[in-house]
């Protein structure tokens, strides 16, 4: 089950921005980078001023999201796809509860291969950074 492609980030210049600007929060399987939609809106009125109203209201409408995760974290592929499919399913069912808009990077820590992470774990701390970073609908 894939995130839908409004909601996928899918340009190295978009992670990039994200990484130099958003803030973050650390959990003890995932980094949470998170930039929010007034901040994502200045850097492209610089660029192109035409274009610029366009991108804005796609950001505006639907959050997107990025999932970097290493060779660090595990040598095998199919350990690190495991682990992305398990946090799209994880993002999925969080989805309707989020702020539009926002643009978030999600990195994977070594700890998620070593102790063999479940879906309900990585929900559990995906709800959890995102309520710090007040990306959820209500904080809660």
């Amino acid at each position: 089950m894939a995130l839908p492609k409004a909601n996928r980030l899918k340009s190295r210049k978009d992670f990039q921005a994200v990484f130099r600007e958003g803030i973050r929060r650390h959990g003890s399987y995932l980094t949470l980078r998170a930039l929010k939609p007034s901040v994502a809106k200045q850097p492209s009125l610089d660029t192109a001023p035409e274009n610029t109203q366009l991108t804005d209201t796609a950001h505006l409408d639907s959050t997107k999201f990025g999932i970097s995760i290493s060779t660090k974290v595990s040598k095998r592929a199919v350990v690190r796809n495991r682990i992305k499919r398990q946090i799209t399913v994880a993002l999925y069912q969080l989805l309707p509860r989020l702020s539009p808009g926002w643009r978030l990077v999600i990195v994977v820590k070594p700890t998620a291969a070593e102790l063999e992470c479940v879906s309900q774990q990585f929900l559990q701390e995906l709800e959890q950074l995102l309520a710090q970073a007040e990306v959820l609908n209500g904080h809660s």
